[in-house]
């Protein structure tokens, strides 16, 4: 990244302003603006998350707020209710009471005598969240939105619940927020009070994931919040972008297609991460992109912000499986439209092992013998060990690896090399004709690049829990024996396979622990008369023609100096011990304690995921999430102390969990939660 020092305008910065909401708590804001804005008023910019402004994401702030600053905008970032500086409890994420106070703000920053009255929203993650649904709401203020790794289905396509089935990372997110939510104010900006403030939250903090498990299916809970309801609800201009790596890959898309303002969508190589500091790479001069989104639609400046594609894709070249990858190889493409045009739905028949390309013979016909061939799978629990994460936070080794012992327990279907390049962009999908064994009963596929010397590279993957064959809202058990015909969609992507590569679409029963087992194993058969692969097929180009970049390089000021003062602790263990048949996957990310030399705040954060199994015993498998986050400046010292143990049978899920407040060293809070929820698709 390149750190620009000289801007269009000097700005300042105000560490602590506070903003009173109606109910008379005040939230805690930090403010960067024109000098000038006093004399000469500016359109203000909001991002509002929970992850503290004064430590854990000052620096990202530092890089992208004075930036936006610097050219002619008020960049304000709040800390919701709850967390950081600000006053109050955070209880779960979107709800009603946040989306109020974040129009309170927007109202407030309308009307302060640096501001002319119009405001954007921007973040990424919980940030876009925000500015998505705020949006939806219609703020007369409001004039425009930037958002990165969000959705537009809260239930459907986020970390939650896939196709109907739980993800682990239900379990990893509630342990984060257990964490973050009960964080102590600083005493250096709250004062005294900051004891009781802190009190306070941990008196009303709960395991957020034993409200997820409430809601299995898709209900009036997982609707609020998820503008996919009603994409006519958004009125004001949206950019929105995301990264193949991340686990929100699929809702710029889906935006592009459903709402009715301008808009624009961008999709890189990234994980969860802004595209300017975007990895694996290449980042992208993002910034400048959002600052030309602001001048136009805040400002009116005509500068030809809506020109050109109105989707840039960065198409993923054939690469040799890792667990992390510095750059991507690939290039830029662009779609006028989406859906485009120029993009072909092509369908391959499953036959006998393979995927039966156009024109090759072994399609479907009334008279060919093997249209009635069934193949049976009951995939072993160490299916989905090497599946990485469902959101790649770019902490590696977080992403996927050679998929051939996964196939080892798949049910496998594979192109003959390629004779020719072939690239897709979009969502592929899957359907097949099944039959179950038992009442209940998940079905994993994926898609993999499987080079000439046999590494297998995962492109892209979904899930169906077999009781939401016909949607989420009423899911109905199977019929042990009767066959239904389902529609696997995958998450998008774009990847181009080489000549000489093959394409491999793997199924299996079990993906753990990237997704919660179903209550107990079936054996599936999967019939090949009727099933097939669908797959969104670009025309290839010549890659070297797309070889210049239509972004500039990544820009943004030098954030402030943070210290090392111990070593951070980054691991990914897959173990299995072939006596007691135990298998498990530690993960352990620590970012070690680091100093602020800003405002001398020093902050340590170890966060621990384990999740276990014996053997194929379905009743086994435990998840636990464990975080310590320790705040200290001279005489003050704070730590707290979290755990979430999630287990289930049959017929429930079971959550231990722990929450300890020290201060000084000393416990002064101890909590403990041992509850069940039923399993609802039983």
């Amino acid at each position: 990244m390149r750190y620009v020092d000289q801007l269009p305008y000097t700005v300042q910065k105000d560490d602590h302003v506070t903003i009173t909401m109606s109910d008379g708590v005040r939230l805690s804001a930090r403010v960067w603006r024109p000098t000038t804005s006093t004399r000469d008023p500016v359109p203000a910019i909001l991002e509002a998350v929970p992850y503290r402004k004064n430590d854990l994401t000052s620096t990202r702030d530092a890089i992208h707020h004075p930036y936006i600053a610097g050219h002619g905008y008020a960049c304000v970032r709040v800390d919701l209710r709850g967390t950081g500086e600000s006053e109050g409890v955070l209880l779960d994420e979107y709800l009603e009471r946040e989306q109020r106070d974040a129009e309170e703000v927007l109202a407030w920053l309308a009307e302060q005598p640096w501001c002319d009255g119009s405001t954007g929203m921007m973040g990424i993650s919980w940030g876009a969240f925000s500015a998505l649904q705020v949006a939806a709401r219609q703020p007369p203020s409001l004039g425009a939105i930037v958002i990165a790794s969000f959705t537009d289905d809260r239930y459907a396509d986020d970390m939650h619940y896939v196709g109907g089935a739980m993800l682990s990372d239900n379990l990893a997110e509630a342990g984060t927020m257990f964490a973050y939510a009960t964080c102590p104010p600083d005493p250096a900006v709250v004062g005294a009070r900051w004891r009781d403030m802190w009190h306070e939250r941990l008196d009303s903090a709960r395991p957020w994931v034993l409200e997820w498990l409430r809601h299995q299916h898709r209900d009036d809970y997982w609707r609020h919040a998820s503008i996919s309801e009603n994409y006519q609800a958004l009125r004001c201009p949206v950019l929105a972008s995301s990264g193949w790596a991340d686990g929100y890959s699929n809702a710029v898309t889906r935006l592009l297609s459903h709402v009715d303002v301008p808009r624009k969508g961008l999709i890189g190589p990234w994980s969860h991460k802004l595209p300017h500091l975007g990895e694996p790479g290449p980042a992208i001069g993002y910034l400048q992109e959002v600052v030309r989104w602001w001048d136009r639609w805040l400002k009116g400046v005509d500068n030809g912000v809506m020109d050109g594609p109105m989707i840039q894709a960065w198409m993923q070249e054939s690469v040799p499986p890792s667990t992390s990858y510095e750059e991507r190889p690939g290039r830029w493409v662009g779609e006028p439209s989406w859906p485009s045009p120029s993009i072909q739905e092509v369908v391959h028949p499953l036959r006998d092992g393979t995927i039966v390309r156009p024109g090759e013979p072994g399609g479907p016909s009334e008279t060919d013998p093997v249209a009635e061939r069934v193949h049976t799978i009951q995939s072993p629990l160490s299916v989905g060990q090497f599946a990485g994460k469902w959101a790649s936070y770019n902490a590696p080794p977080d992403l996927p690896y050679d998929q051939r012992e996964e196939d080892g327990g798949s049910l496998v279907f594979e192109t003959p090399p390629l004779t020719e390049r072939l690239e897709i962009l979009g969502a592929p999908s899957v359907e097949l004709l099944v039959s179950s064994s038992g009442r209940t009963a998940q079905i994993t596929v994926r898609l993999s690049d499987v080079a000439p010397d046999g590494r297998a590279t995962r492109v892209t993957y979904g899930v169906l829990d077999l009781a939401h064959r016909s949607g989420d809202g009423t899911p109905q058990p199977l019929e042990p024996g009767e066959s239904h015909r389902v529609r696997i969609p995958l998450n998008g992507v774009a990847q181009a396979f080489s000549a000489g590569h093959r394409v491999r679409l793997s199924v299996s029963t079990s993906y753990w622990p990237l997704v919660w087992p179903a209550p107990s194993p079936a054996q599936l058969s999967v019939h090949e008369a009727g099933s097939h692969l669908t797959l969104p097929v670009r025309p290839a180009e010549n890659p070297d023609e797309g070889s210049s970049t239509p972004f500039g390089a990544p820009e943004g000021c030098e954030p402030p100096e943070v210290t090392q003062l111990t070593e951070p602790e980054q691991a990914w263990t897959v173990t299995r011990n072939l006596v007691d048949y135990h298998s498990s996957l530690d993960i352990v990310k620590d970012r070690g304690l680091q100093r602020y030399e800003e405002n001398g705040i020093e902050v340590g954060l170890r966060a621990c995921e384990k999740y276990t199994c014996v053997a194929d015993d379905f009743g086994s498998v435990r998840g636990e999430s464990a975080w310590t986050m320790r705040f200290r400046r001279s005489a003050w010292d704070v730590r707290v102390e979290t755990r979430t143990l999630l287990t289930s049978d049959e017929t429930a899920f079971h959550v231990d969990a722990t929450l300890d407040g020290y201060e000084d060293g000393r416990r002064v809070f101890s909590r403990t939660w041992n509850e069940s929820v039923p399993r609802a698709d039983v």
